[in-house]
């Protein structure tokens, strides 16, 4: 566990990073702090492994202070992953990943071997280990990095905006590694972001942080959403806060509805009337691309499928939540979200009126009427 009891940073000019943080993450799990720059969510996190100094106050992991710890050996049982990976462009990536064990005395030859295990588990081709940094993409360095952190297997680890400097498709991939990892691995972590987006996604407890490093609001992220401790908290998270609180509903028991499909070589001979939709299905059986009308006659002029709405925006699984089903069904042009089974195959069409019927009966916040 690690805990914050009175923290303050104070430099010396007479800047208040961070002022009076008291707060614990509990052990395995995932905690995310996340604010406007320059609110002290980098300097509190960067204080668990004494890259920075506390002023006062007293910041203990595992009930030991920190500051009476040597700071090496603190660091040496932390992992760290920062912004664009920061991997030692010198070295192949079997060696980055190598790195933290063989300085705490582990023989090159086995931790070399021992980081193509690690690699694999966080998602990289082991054939990437012989390759410089410069070598691979954004995305992959990003795992690089996480790998390096997860070498020597630390019980703790610290995570400083890793995935603002990639694009949304592969920022969204590594969340979802992240998630996977810590499932298996159930690490203490301490992760830094300016994206509420990702905290909520994320986070099993949020810390909200404002100006003048002043802890706002600590709190699992179902109830930050539904009930946000202050206007500063509410306006932070957004105008869209309620819509995004569906995310933490259960979207099982929706009614599915009939969907009228074609196999994608027999859209040719489709009549549809005038506000008709019909959902274009692979070979596979998987949905493609709805279409009406209008779609239908670009086909038949020798335009792609992919002129008219592709149905991948409007996928729902009956075992996601309210708030994927609502999606799939605003984001379609036929008003019908496609429920899919496991195979990817098309069960049948779930409606935003389903959901708002299925809000009347559904709790949205189990911790209504409790405290934080």
């Amino acid at each position: 566990m690690i805990s914050f009891e009175g923290v303050t940073k104070r430099y010396p000019d007479g800047t208040v990073a961070v002022d009076d943080l008291s707060l614990e993450v509990p052990a395995g799990t995932l905690t995310v702090f996340v604010g406007p720059s320059g609110c002290g969510k980098t300097t509190s996190m960067r204080m668990i492994n004494r890259m920075i100094e506390p002023s006062s106050g007293t910041l203990t992991v595992d009930g030991k202070d920190v500051t009476k710890i040597d700071a090496v050996k603190l660091r040496l049982g932390i992992g760290y992953v920062i912004q664009s990976a920061g991997l030692m462009p010198h070295l192949k990536v079997i060696d980055n990943v190598a790195t933290v064990p063989m300085l705490k005395g582990e023989s090159r030859r086995s931790a070399r071997k021992n980081a193509l295990g690690v690699l694999e588990r966080v998602g990289l081709d082991p054939k990437l280990a012989n390759r410089y940094p410069a070598q691979l993409s954004g995305g992959q360095q990003q795992r690089v990095g996480v790998a390096r952190a997860l070498a020597a297997d630390p019980p703790i680890l610290l995570m400083d905006e890793p995935f603002s400097a990639v694009d949304p498709v592969v920022r969204e991939e590594l969340q979802t590694e992240i998630l996977r990892l810590q499932s298996e691995l159930r690490k203490t972590i301490v992760f830094v972001t300016h994206d509420i987006d990702e905290a909520i996604t994320l986070g099993e407890k949020v810390a909200v942080f404002g100006r003048g490093g002043v802890l706002q609001q600590y709190d699992a992220p179902q109830r930050l959403l539904s009930n946000p401790a202050n206007d500063f908290v509410a306006g932070f998270i957004g105008a869209d806060r309620g819509y995004r609180g569906l995310q933490f509903t259960p979207g099982t028991g929706l009614p599915l509805h009939d969907i009228r499909t074609v196999a994608e070589e027999d859209v040719d001979a489709l009549e549809l009337g005038e506000g008709d939709w019909v959902l274009v299905t692979r070979p596979d059986g998987s949905p493609y691309a709805w279409m009406d009308r209008a779609g239908v006659a670009l086909h038949r002029d020798g335009k792609s499928l992919y002129d008219s709405t592709i149905a991948g925006g409007s996928l729902f699984t009956p075992d996601g939540t309210l708030r994927l089903a609502m999606d799939a069904a605003l984001s379609s042009p036929s008003g019908l979200g496609v429920a899919i089974d496991a195979d990817r195959q098309v069960i049948g069409g779930v409606t935003a009126e389903d959901v708002i019927e299925a809000l009347k009966t559904r709790p949205r916040d189990p911790w209504a009427g409790q405290t934080s």
